[in-house]
């Protein structure tokens, strides 16, 4: 299938053009060793065809060991999981948004916009010299992520046309 993935980025704390607050959704620390990180990401991934969805346990553990600085946030709703994010810390100040999205049964609800205003500001606090915070969206992606990134303040600065395996 074929799919477009689009790099943004953000180089200043300021350019963070922050959606209105929505109370009770908040984004809280999650060890790494949580089921949460696992199911969530597989819940999360699903309708989009993320590898995520479909990791066998070793793939999973493959997955950790490949990064094991990766950090995660636990995004809930009135006390319900309702989705997450997790970062890795790059050299040079770089800090990826290595994954974010909301469960299925979260979207379309106007969660997004504050979910990411929330997983970016974290983004910014994980280390002291934070320089540039960056994530990648494909288009078999929800088709609100890319215009909400863009909304938050999040700028292209690379684009890669290609073929996806799905199943």
């Amino acid at each position: 299938m074929s799919e477009i993935v689009t790099y943004v980025e953000m180089t200043a704390r300021d350019q963070l053009d922050p959606a209105a607050p929505i109370p009770d959704l908040v984004l809280e620390p999650l060890e790494r060793s949580s089921p949460l990180v696992v199911e969530l990401q597989a819940r999360i991934g699903a309708p989009y065809g993320w590898e995520s969805a479909s990791r066998t346990e070793r793939e999973w553990a493959d997955w950790f060991a490949r990064c094991p600085g990766r950090v995660f946030r636990l995004l809930s709703f009135e006390g319900v999981p309702a989705g997450m994010a997790s970062y890795d810390l790059h050299p040079g100040g770089d800090v990826e948004i290595e994954t974010f999205g909301l469960l299925p049964e979260f979207t379309g609800k106007g969660l997004g916009g504050y979910a990411l205003t929330l997983a970016i500001r974290q983004a910014w606090e994980l280390a002291p010299a934070v320089t540039r915070v960056w994530l990648h969206t494909s288009s078999l992606d929800h088709p609100n992520a890319l215009p909400n990134y863009h909304r938050r303040g999040f700028r292209t600065f690379r684009t890669e046309e290609g073929e996806r395996t799905i199943g």
